[in-house]
């Protein structure tokens, strides 16, 4: 896609500190971190959501994010990471390309938890879990 900005990484277009490439994946240092070491792993393809990937790459994606935490923690000494996909506009999803973020966490650096994301949380009852939960089994 011609005026995508990972796209236009992927292609060479855009210079990127690259820390891991193979056919289908790549995975850059994000030019605005939360933290030393921040990566962006996206698929090469264009794909906007997690759920326009087709199975195989989605395994491929998140097959290098799991190789690439504990590289990440080990280059920038963190004891921890947080791992995270904005998934279209509505969850914060400022690129429309898939990617997924590995944010080294230091004790005191201010983050939070993924709970935390949400300020207003519903209160769900056990018909309206199980209803969910059907909901989600019968697709």
């Amino acid at each position: 896609m011609s005026d995508c900005i990972f796209c236009s990484i992927v292609d060479g277009d855009i210079p990127s500190y690259t820390v891991y490439e193979d056919d289908t994946v790549l995975a850059f240092l994000d030019a605005n971190p939360l933290a030393r070491g921040h990566t962006l792993v996206i698929p090469k393809a264009h794909h906007e959501r997690v759920n326009d990937l087709p199975a195989d790459l989605a395994g491929d994606v998140f097959a290098a994010v799991h190789d690439l935490t504990e590289q990440v923690e080990a280059a920038v000494d963190a004891p921890a990471t947080t791992l995270a996909v904005n998934n279209g506009p509505g969850a914060g999803q400022e690129v429309p390309h898939v990617h997924a973020h590995i944010v080294p966490r230091f004790e005191g650096d201010g983050g939070r938890p993924i709970h935390a994301i949400v300020e207003d949380r519903p209160d769900v009852s056990d018909d309206e879990l199980e209803d969910v939960a059907a909901a989600i089994r019968a697709d």
